[in-house]
């Protein structure tokens, strides 16, 4: 694809684009420091403080009390728990020594009067109340510690519908202090884009133009990215509203846009080869050549070849226009918009062979 502009031209345009955007970067990390500072002109709000603060300081007071007696609980219960473990396997061991003394035992008297087997039978009683004693001691640890847990759980139930009831007025205080936010972040931010609006009307052909290019980006990314994530939201009412504004702005320039540029081609269609081509810009011109567009009517150029000609069309098959011809002085096709011949190095301005070999024959 053929390239019109000159390499210092390209060299500058892109370090001008990098001068722009450098600009933009610095300006873009300056203000999003001075917008993250923002909040904190604002307390940070918590519903607890629209809640009633003592009965609110008395509840967390009991829970904390309540946790404490359950913590002692827990370490009591561990506690009774081995002495339980032990106890059963004391009665267990002395009942299975016993069971196995009384099997092997052999009497003369009746085993059920006999002394031994009577202090054995006793000394497993006290065994079997000691481990009865060790689970009673468990079972009401267990209860204690389901009654806490209940209180708890009132004391949970409680304070859930304290902060429940605090809700709204938290809601309302902490949507005005969004909207508080969000009005100094759109004080900051639309000065800014209206300056850059300004700048892109009247200062595009300014020698600062890369460096007004810049804080247009970063009016830009200030508007988008810095400002209209942080819309507040009431119901999504205030984001669709934006929406539809933006929407509707956007629509409204585009559509003049495009009334405009249908006018501009409904006159050019008007003009004469002649006048279209004067009108035209040369950069502007090889430009669209070289994107294989016609630059009088910006149409896909279309090189069919004439029936019966070797060579394709020179012109355009919509508006006419002459878009290839051939040097004055080597017969080369070339681009109609070309200064001079690619092939040669002749002028422009040297007719073509037909004219020319048509004026010496006069001459003759």
């Amino acid at each position: 694809m053929f390239k019109s502009l000159r390499v210092p031209e390209k060299l500058f345009g892109f370090v001008m684009w990098c001068l722009s955007f450098a600009f933009a970067g610095f300006l873009i990390g300056l203000g999003g420091k001075l917008v993250a500072d923002l909040p904190r002109l604002e307390s940070q709000l918590e519903v607890e403080q629209f809640a009633d603060a003592p009965t609110l300081a008395a509840i967390r007071q009991s829970q904390r009390q309540l946790a404490v007696q359950q913590r002692e609980l827990d370490d009591r219960r561990a506690q009774a728990e081995q002495a339980l473990t032990a106890a059963g396997n004391a009665y267990q061991s002395s009942r299975a020594a016993y069971q196995n003394w009384i099997s092997t035992r052999t009497a003369t008297t009746d085993p059920q009067q006999d002394p031994e087997v009577i202090k054995r039978t006793r000394d497993l009683d006290v065994l079997k109340t000691r481990e009865r004693s060790a689970e009673q001691l468990r079972e009401s640890i267990d209860q204690s510690l389901l009654d806490l847990s209940q209180q708890s759980a009132r004391e949970q139930r409680r304070e859930a519908e304290l902060l429940d009831a605090a809700r709204d007025a938290y809601d309302s205080a902490l949507f005005s202090q969004e909207l508080r936010v969000f009005g100094l972040r759109l004080a900051l931010t639309l000065p800014l884009l209206v300056i850059a609006g300004w700048l892109v009307a009247k200062k595009r052909r300014s020698d600062y133009w890369p460096l007004m290019r810049g804080f247009v980006l970063f009016a830009l990314f200030a508007f988008f990215v810095e400002l209209v994530p942080y819309l507040p939201s009431y119901g999504g009412y205030v984001r669709y509203a934006v929406g539809v504004l933006l929407t509707v702005v956007a629509g409204h320039y585009v559509i003049k846009a495009m009334r405009r540029y249908l006018a501009k081609r409904q006159q050019a269609a008007a003009q004469t080869e002649t006048e279209r081509r004067q009108s035209l810009g040369y950069e502007d011109a090889l430009k669209k050549m070289s994107a294989n567009v016609c630059p009088g009517c910006e149409r896909a150029i279309l090189n069919a070849t004439p029936a019966g000609d070797s060579q394709p069309s020179n012109f355009c098959v919509h508006c006419g226009m002459k878009l290839f011809d051939c040097c004055g002085n080597c017969s080369t096709r070339k681009n109609a918009f070309f200064h001079f011949c690619p092939a040669c190095g002749s002028g422009a301005d040297s007719p073509e062979p037909a004219v020319a070999a048509g004026e010496s024959l006069k001459r003759g």
